[in-house]
């Protein structure tokens, strides 16, 4: 499996996080925006948990690179 090109899914309450490794520039965004939800050294990564999906959906929409982005 090619771990570069990785595709996610995170779900919560009806609120569906998909992550793209291929497109993420690691700009960090999502993280300095909501560190309790977004935690790269954690596995899951995503604690979809940690805080209400419209904090989630807001800090989503921040990625520069496309690779966080909500399930319609």
């Amino acid at each position: 499996m090619d771990k570069s090109n990785l595709t996610k899914e995170y779900t919560l309450n009806g609120t569906t996080v998909i992550w793209q490794s291929g497109k993420c520039t690691h700009s960090g965004n999502c993280v300095r925006n909501l560190s309790k939800v977004f935690q790269p050294k954690e596995s899951p990564w995503i604690k979809m948990e940690n805080a209400s999906s419209e904090e989630i959906i807001a800090t989503v929409h921040k990625c520069p690179s496309g690779a966080l982005s909500i399930k319609a």
